[in-house]
C-alpha cells in the first residue's frame, strides 16, 4: 500500500485551507447531525484528526482510519487522555472493519477512493440501523485543485452521480449541500456535505 501523504504529513496542520476547511465539515455536519455523548463515530480518512478532534467532544468516542502511516503519527501527537482517537492503519474496503459505528464522518478523503460501489457497500454494513454518514469533498473540478494528482481518482463529483452510488448501496434520505468554497489562485472550488442514512 502505498502511502502518497508521508511527504506532506509534517506540515498538514499549517495550512490555514486544510484548518478553515475542516472546521467549516465539523459547522456543517453538527448542523445537520444531531451528535449526542452516546455515539461512536468513524472519521475515514482521519489523517492527522483535523475533522475527528473537532467532533469528537461532542460523541462518546471517534475512531479513526487511514492507510497513511504518516498521518496517523501526526494524530497520535495531538492524542491526550482527555481528548483521544482510536485509530487504524488500513484499508477498510481491502480489509473492512468488524465493528459498527453510530455515524461516519469524512473531509475531503473521497475523491482518493477508486472504486466508490465498494466503498458505500463496505460502509453500509459498519453502519448501525439508522445511523448517518456525513462525507465532505470536492464539487466536480477540472483537476487543478490538487498541484500533483498521484492517488486522486475523481476530480470532485457531480451530486446526481454520486448520490445514484450512494442510494443504490442501500442509503436513504440522501442530501448533498454547499458548504465551503476554497479559493486559491487561480480558481474557486465547492466543497460539498453528503449525509445519508441506513
Amino acid at each position: 500500500m502505498q502511502d502518497n501523504f508521508k511527504n506532506k504529513a509534517q506540515d498538514w496542520d499549517s495550512g490555514d485551507i486544510r484548518v478553515n476547511g475542516a472546521k467549516a465539515i465539523a459547522n456543517a455536519i453538527e448542523n445537520e447531525i444531531e451528535l449526542t455523548q452516546d455515539m461512536e463515530i468513524l472519521d475515514f480518512g482521519v489523517g492527522t484528526g483535523l475533522l475527528g478532534f473537532s467532533i469528537a467532544p461532542k460523541v462518546k468516542q471517534v475512531y479513526g482510519v487511514d492507510t497513511s502511516a504518516k498521518m496517523l503519527e501526526k494524530l497520535e501527537e495531538k492524542n491526550s487522555p482527555q481528548l483521544a482517537i482510536k485509530a487504524y492503519h488500513q484499508d477498510i474496503i481491502q480489509e473492512p472493519l468488524e465493528q459498527q459505528f453510530d455515524g461516519l464522518i469524512s473531509s475531503m478523503t473521497l475523491h482518493h477512493v477508486q472504486d466508490l460501489d465498494a466503498f458505500f457497500h463496505t460502509i453500509y454494513k459498519n453502519i448501525k440501523q439508522n445511523g448517518f454518514i456525513a462525507i465532505a469533498d470536492l464539487e466536480s473540478e477540472d483537476g487543478s485543485f490538487h498541484s500533483d494528482n498521484t492517488g486522486v481518482h475523481h476530480f470532485g463529483f457531480e451530486e446526481e452521480a454520486l448520490k445514484e452510488i450512494v442510494q443504490k448501496n442501500g442509503f436513504k434520505d440522501i442530501k448533498i449541500q454547499n458548504i465551503n468554497t476554497i479559493n486559491k489562485e487561480h480558481r474557486n472550488f465547492g466543497v460539498f456535505l453528503l449525509t445519508a442514512k441506513k
